[in-house]
C-alpha cells in the first residue's frame, strides 16, 4: 500500500456528542519495551459515521487549544472498531451538510500493538507518515503520534548503534548508568567475541611450521587482519544503514556484490601497494613483500564478499542485521584472513615448500 504524507501535528482527546469515549491515558504501559504498545498513545480524536461535518467542526473549534492541529480523526463505533479515518484537511474542505461516512477514508496504513519496534521502524522511517493508528482485531487500541514515532526511531537507532559496537543498548542515559550495568551490558558480548576470536589461535597453531621457517611473516599479522576487519566494518555499516532505510534487500544482492567487488578491487590494489611499500621499509625480502601484497588484495576482496552477503541473509532469516556488528565481522575475517595469508606464503615462498 502506498504510504501517504500528512501534515505534522499533535493529536488531542476529543469526542462528539454521538459517542462516549472510553477512559484514555496519555501513554499505555507495556511490559515489552520493544513492542509498539510501549510507544502508542491514547490521545486521539474519535468521531462516528453518523456525525455531520458541521458537528465535528463545531467540536473541533471548541476543543482546540494552542496552535497545534490534529492530523486526522478516527471513525469509531461504540465498540471501538475502526471504520475509517477522517483527515482534518478533508474535514475543513467538505460541505457541512455531509456526513462523516461520506468523507472518511477506509484505505489507511496501520500497525498492530504486538509488532516490534524494529518492524515498525522499517515501515515508517522516511515514509512521510507522522501519525499511525494502532489496530488489533479491527479495534483501535491507540495511535503513534509524531513524538511517539520520533522516540521509536531514536530508540531503534540507539539499539542498532550499540549492537554494531558489540554491546547491549543502555536502558537509561549514559551518565546515569552505573559501572556495574555497563559491565553487565558489555561483558556478555565480549565473552562471546572472546570465544569466537579464540579460533585465530588455532589457525596460528596449525601454521606454526611456516612461522618458524619465516619469522618475518609474524610482523604483518596485525596489519593484515586489521585491514580485513576495517574493510568489513566499513561495508557492513553502510549496508546495514541502507537496509534499515529500505534501499536494499536480498533481491539486490547481485547489484550489491557487483558494486562492492568493484570498489574492493580498487581498494585492494591501493592496500596491496601500501603493503608492499611497508614490507620494503622493513627489509624483509622480495618474497615476503609479494606475500603481504597479495594477501592484502585477497583479504580486502574476501572481506567485501562476507560483509555484503551476511547482513542480507540474516535479514531474510528475520534476524536483525544490526547484530552483524563490527566486532563480529572483524572476528570472522581474522581467522579466515590468517588462512589466506599462510596459504599464499606456502605457495610463494620457496623456503616453505
Amino acid at each position: 500500500m502506498k504510504l501517504t504524507h500528512y501534515e505534522k501535528a499533535d493529536t488531542l482527546v476529543m469526542t462528539t456528542p454521538s459517542v462516549n469515549p472510553p477512559h484514555q491515558t496519555e501513554r499505555q504501559t507495556h511490559t515489552d519495551e520493544d513492542a509498539v504498545s510501549a510507544y502508542m498513545s491514547q490521545a486521539y480524536i474519535r468521531v462516528a459515521v453518523s456525525d455531520t461535518i458541521a458537528q465535528v467542526k463545531h467540536v473541533l473549534r471548541e476543543e482546540l487549544e494552542g496552535e497545534q492541529i490534529p492530523t486526522y480523526l478516527y471513525v469509531l463505533d461504540e465498540d471501538n472498531y475502526l471504520n475509517g479515518i477522517l483527515p482534518v484537511k478533508a474535514l475543513l474542505t467538505s460541505g457541512e451538510e455531509l456526513f462523516v461516512a461520506e468523507v472518511m477514508r477506509q484505505n489507511y496504513f496501520f500497525v498492530s500493538p504486538e509488532q516490534t519496534r524494529h518492524d515498525v521502524y522499517e515501515l515508517i522511517n522516511n515514509s512521510g507518515i507522522d501519525t499511525v493508528p494502532v489496530v488489533q482485531f479491527g479495534k483501535l487500541t491507540g495511535i503513534l503520534r509524531p513524538q511517539d514515532i520520533a522516540e521509536l526511531i531514536e530508540d531503534e537507532n540507539t539499539q542498532d548503534a550499540a549492537l554494531q559496537g558489540g554491546s547491549q543498548p543502555l536502558d537509561e542515559p549514559y551518565l546515569s548508568t552505573s559501572p556495574v550495568t555497563l559491565w553487565r551490558k558489555r561483558a556478555v558480548w565480549l565473552l562471546m567475541l572472546f570465544v569466537a576470536e579464540a579460533y585465530t589461535g588455532t589457525v596460528l597453531k596449525a601454521f606454526e611450521d611456516q612461522l618458524e621457517a619465516a619469522i618475518s611473516l609474524a610482523f604483518f599479522i596485525p596489519l593484515l587482519i586489521g585491514t580485513g576487519g576495517n574493510s568489513g566494518t566499513q561495508i557492513t555499516s553502510t549496508l546495514v544503514r541502507a537496509m534499515a532505510l529500505g534501499e536494499v534487500g536480498l533481491r539486490n544482492i547481485g547489484a550489491v556484490l557487483r558494486k562492492e567487488l568493484t570498489t574492493s578491487l580498487m581498494v585492494a590494489f591501493t592496500m596491496g601497494c601500501a603493503g608492499m611499500i611497508r614490507a620494503w621499509f622493513l627489509g624483509v625480502g622480495p618474497e615476503i613483500m609479494i606475500v603481504v601484497s597479495l594477501t592484502l588484495v585477497c583479504i580486502t576482496v574476501w572481506s567485501a564478499v562476507v560483509s555484503s552477503i551476511i547482513p542480507m541473509v540474516l535479514q531474510r532469516l528475520k534476524v536483525d542485521p544490526a547484530v552483524v556488528s563490527a566486532p563480529f565481522i572483524a572476528t570472522l575475517i581474522d581467522g579466515t584472513g590468517l588462512i589466506i595469508y599462510f596459504e599464499i606464503a606456502r605457495h610463494v615462498m620457496t623456503d616453505l615448500v
